[in-house]
């Protein structure tokens, strides 16, 4: 009759199996049937809710606000490179998103972590408000705050309808497209409440830039 093993060796042996029967449950087969219901049932939010031109050519995604800035000028006396001390400036033939602390950098989610009361602040909205005011064509009192603040995590890829609304005059005549015909696309864009009830209606820009660029 064979010896039985110590104590401390089956409590490992034990603990051993465990270990291997979990790892295949919760290591391979768990994920590889969640991959498989989200592949099946949502595979575009399951891939990032990736954006594409009519072409196929992936220009974001529905989930992250991104810039759209004029390109950057070269330096004097160069002819590669941007001028890296240039100010981005917008693009008025887009519809623009609001600030974003982060530069809308996936890496460097964050808001700015300025209160209320800080000065700097306050003078960096007022100058947002002012320059905003007269990028649109708009009296300062009517930019939305939406248009002047970032958001919690800097990557929101929506506005308010207001301020979509706001930029509407601009945006129709550098396109030379009607303003009805982009009232129309910030409607079809616009999400509703979360849960029907939480927070405002947005409008998503990336989605409504993608379908200003293919206006005829």
């Amino acid at each position: 009759m064979s010896k039985p093993l110590p104590a401390s060796v089956r409590t490992h042996w034990t603990a051993l199996r465990m270990l291997l029967v979990m790892t295949v449950i919760l290591g391979i087969a768990y994920p590889l049937l969640v991959t498989g219901i989200s592949q099946l049932a949502f595979a575009d939010k399951a891939n990032g809710s990736v954006v594409k031109t009519a072409d196929g050519k992936e220009i974001g995604s529905s989930l992250l606000g991104q810039n759209y800035n004029l390109p950057k000028k070269a330096p004097s006396g160069s002819t590669t490179g941007n001028d890296p001390n240039e100010q981005a400036q917008p693009d008025p033939q887009w519809f623009q998103p609001r600030p974003s602390a982060a530069g809308y950098d996936p890496h460097g989610s964050a808001a700015s972590n300025l209160g209320p009361n800080d000065d700097g602040l306050k003078k960096t909205i007022d100058d947002r408000r002012a320059a905003i005011a007269a990028f649109d064509g708009v009296d300062p009192a009517s930019v939305p705050a939406d248009a002047v603040t970032a958001s919690g995590s800097g990557l929101d890829p929506h506005i308010s309808v207001a301020y979509a609304k706001e930029q509407v005059g601009r945006v129709a005549a550098k396109r030379g497209v009607g303003a009805d015909q982009l009232d129309k696309l910030i409607d079809k864009y616009t999400d509703g409440r979360s849960l029907g009830f939480l927070g405002n209606p947005g409008v998503n820009v990336v989605l409504l830039n993608k379908a200003v660029s293919e206006l005829k």
